[in-house]
């Protein structure tokens, strides 16, 4: 097994991960957190999806693309805490309310 396939496919078993606690959990710290570990395995899937290139080198492109996706995930990470701060002074509660058929 090569390390760019150990990548992805720990990459695909992070992203899972993330997108089960993001559909199965309420409360809002543990759906940040989910989000994150999404973003991590998305970042470990980027890295190892173009392979090495001919001369040995490693592809710059992708490596851009994880530092900018790195800095946009800690702020919306930052944004995403201060909106969960807010709702939690303003109603007292840390998790999202139920859904209500109208």
């Amino acid at each position: 097994m090569s390390a760019a396939l150990l990548y992805a496919l720990t990459g695909a078993l992070l992203f899972s991960t993330g997108l089960f606690g993001l559909l199965a959990r309420r409360h809002l710290l543990r759906k940040i957190i989910a989000i994150n570990v999404m973003a991590s395995g998305a970042f470990l899937v980027l890295i190892a999806a173009p392979g090495p290139m001919p001369d040995g080198a490693a592809d710059p492109v992708p490596q851009a693309m994880v530092l900018t996706g790195i800095v946009v995930a800690v702020s919306a990470t930052a944004l995403g805490l201060g909106l969960a701060l807010r709702l939690r002074e303003k109603t007292g509660r840390s998790t999202l309310p139920e859904d209500h058929p109208r």
